[in-house]
């Protein structure tokens, strides 16, 4: 019972650090980003270069994208670092659910775990969770190692056997899983917000469009062609963040899904060939203990 309770603690350990980490490396990239996209949206964009008179409180040059876009306002450099989290946590997401799959072909590893219980090797099939790694060897290993207990154990029943079985697994999929969630919230989250962004800053690239029609005399054509740049330029950014985020979202959560599936699976042909087998075993005992 000692041992159980260590392996429980460190494990949940492992856990709670995988998430103070990952909380961290949250909180550290969106203000670093947001202070990135600052200088890149004052300096790039606001290059003097880009502007009529080398001056950015004027016009932008003509066909000049740079300079249409610094005239965006406050919200282009909310925009861009939407637009940049998003590539960056997508590029997170990816190298923490490779690594959980592991280092080998998750569908393969799963059949030769099938394959080694059919056998009967249970050495042979915690090997190969050593060799797969990652969340779904260890889900996997923690519920060959309760099949291996299980084995030892003659005071309890079979439905008890397999009942702790799954259980173990279930616990072990608890702690593991849950670090593969971590920040597509962040993710699900800039779909909505970019879109709603981008939106503010087309309605005050309006507001200066119409601006321009309201003075008196004939309309400011440049300041109307300008106007209704930052509009579209702002609803171009705030569109093309959101979109990036909801797919980045989806494919994410197809990934994890099936992990899912594959630990379920794997979870599944523990718990049948140990049930299969434990009542072929109990059959052979007992008419030798009947004599």
């Amino acid at each position: 019972m000692e041992k159980k309770t260590a392996v429980v603690s460190k494990d949940a350990n492992v856990e709670k650090k995988s998430g103070t980490t990952s909380s961290l490396f949250a909180t550290i990239v969106i203000p670093v980003a947001f202070i990135a996209c600052v200088l890149i949206y004052m300096f790039v964009f606001g290059n003097p270069a880009n502007f009529e008179g080398g001056d950015n409180a004027n016009h932008p040059l003509p066909d000049n994208y740079l300079g249409i876009v610094y005239k965006g306002g406050w919200v282009v450099p909310i925009l861009l670092t939407l637009n940049l989290l998003v590539f960056i946590f997508a590029i997170e997401r990816s190298l923490t659910i490779s690594k959980a799959k592991g280092t080998k072909n998750v569908a393969g590893f799963v059949r030769t775990i099938s394959s080694k219980l059919n056998q009967r090797d249970i050495n042979g099939a915690i090997a190969a969770c050593d060799a797969q790694q990652g969340s779904v060897g260890n889900v996997v290993k923690a519920g060959l190692l309760k099949y291996k207990e299980m084995q030892n154990e003659p005071e309890l029943l079979k439905a008890e056997k397999v009942a702790a079985i799954q259980k173990e697994i279930e616990e072990s999929t608890s702690l593991e899983l849950p670090m593969l969630e971590k920040n597509l919230v962040i993710i699900s989250t800039i779909a909505s917000v970019s879109t709603l962004t981008g939106l503010i800053g087309t309605v005050l690239g309006m507001v200066k469009a119409f601006s321009a029609l309201a003075t008196a005399g004939s309309p400011d054509a440049v300041a109307l062609a300008n106007g209704i740049s930052e509009a579209l330029i702002n609803t171009a950014l705030g569109v093309t963040g959101s979109a990036i985020a909801i797919i980045a979202y989806n494919f994410f959560t197809s990934k994890i899904d099936e992990l899912t599936y594959s630990i379920d699976e794997a979870g599944f042909s523990i718990i049948s060939t140990f049930a299969s087998q434990h009542e072929t075993a109990a059959n052979t005992v007992r008419p030798h203990t009947t004599i």
